[in-house]
């Protein structure tokens, strides 16, 4: 067991982080010279809205790469990661660059994971595969993000569904980490009102969860005691008076986001949601949205120490609470943005004891604060 501070901290532990990280507006015009180091065959994945991909892959022409581009579209499942595997190491690309949300993050990521590899990904997949180390070196992977949310520029795993399992699983490795993150908070901007939303709340949630769980340390805690005031105020912002400010602070918040999770693990929310996904195929950010509130209900119902009171004083002070009404504050603003309960979502009732169980041996739930029984499990579904 590692030594832990006076705060409950981990004082035995390590920070993993992307190579290099371009932060700020202008960051993609900055980052020309230092994707192009990547190699001189990149692969430029990108979801159809990335509307600056095509530029990019005309600049790094410019430059002397021979780029070639592939669209992905949705979540990034089984079927499709297997389709375009096979295109791209048809290519031979010596690098792999992906531009957009998280799922065509986690779609770049993962074929950069699996390009110089053989064989099935599912061999490589936690849970429903053989979770096999990955056969060789990952390619090197740049990542451009235009939404705030899941931080994937900063992880280590890309999520993908395997529909035949009804479940979303990670392809994990220390190596998969980006080598160069470029975070520009202006791409961000031009998003429709419910992903800010959905992907708003999905950062808070990445940013709370590592900073209340079981693997925290001193300096994710650190972090996130700056993201979470900050993501709270923003996405209060972005919805209801959105600014320049606005945006760029919640670029930041994902940002951490990613880096927090990626060093001190996540807790129930998104145990719940991983499952969640693959069952019902609703956006992950609208999932954990809906279950941030009733997993903190439960948490801190149990937990010790100064942390609860902490993130409760940092809700309250958001959303113009005080600390008792903190989370019913929370609750009721996520109702008045009009997110749908996970009943509107289609989870039934008949369910919440499948979806508990299975949460319950997901990787997650590791880091939670504390245990959660599936009798509570059950009941933060049927609060969500």
């Amino acid at each position: 067991m590692s030594a832990r501070d006076k705060d409950g901290a981990a004082m035995t532990f390590q920070l993993l982080t992307p190579g290099r990280i371009l932060f700020g507006r202008g960051a993609l015009a900055e980052a020309l010279p230092h994707l192009r180091a990547l190699g001189d065959r990149p692969l430029l994945i990108h979801s159809p809205s990335a509307a600056e991909a095509a530029t990019l892959a005309a600049d790094l022409r410019a430059a002397g790469a021979a780029v070639e581009t592939r669209t992905t579209r949705g979540e990034p499942d089984l079927p499709a990661l297997t389709e375009l595997l096979a295109a791209a190491r048809a290519l031979r690309p010596d690098a792999v660059i992906a531009m957009g949300g998280g799922a065509a993050l986690d779609m770049g990521k993962a074929l950069a994971a699996l390009i110089p590899g053989s064989g099935d990904p599912l061999r490589h997949l936690e849970v429903v595969g053989e979770g096999r180390p990955l056969d060789a070196a990952p390619l090197p992977f740049a990542a451009i993000p235009t939404t705030s949310g899941t931080g994937s520029e900063a992880t280590k795993n890309a999520v993908i569904g395997v529909p035949e399992a009804a479940r979303k699983v990670s392809l994990r490795d220390d190596r998969m980490i980006a080598r160069l993150a470029v975070v520009d908070p202006a791409l961000t901007e031009a998003v429709p009102a419910p992903v800010q939303l959905a992907s708003g709340l999905d950062a808070v949630v990445q940013v709370i969860e590592p900073y209340i769980s079981a693997k925290a340390n001193p300096l994710t805690d650190a972090l996130c005691a700056d993201a979470i005031p900050r993501g709270l105020t923003a996405i209060r912002r972005v919805m209801e008076a959105p600014d320049a400010r606005a945006f760029d602070d919640m670029a930041l918040v994902s940002l951490t986001g990613g880096i927090a999770l990626a060093n001190a693990g996540l807790g129930a929310v998104h145990g719940l949601a991983g499952v969640l996904g693959g069952r019902i195929g609703a956006a992950h950010g609208a999932l954990c949205g809906r279950l941030l509130v009733p997993v903190l209900r439960a948490n801190f119902a149990a937990m010790d120490g100064p942390r609860p009171e902490r993130v409760l004083g940092w809700i309250a002070r958001a959303f113009d609470a005080d600390r008792a009404g903190a989370l019913d504050a929370l609750e009721a603003w996520i109702d008045a943005q009009g997110l749908p309960r996970l009943a509107e979502m289609g989870l039934a009732a008949g369910d919440h004891g499948a979806v508990a169980e299975e949460a319950g041996a997901s990787s997650s739930m590791k880091g939670n604060p504390v245990a959660l029984s599936r009798a509570t499990l059950e009941e933060v579904l049927g609060a969500a």
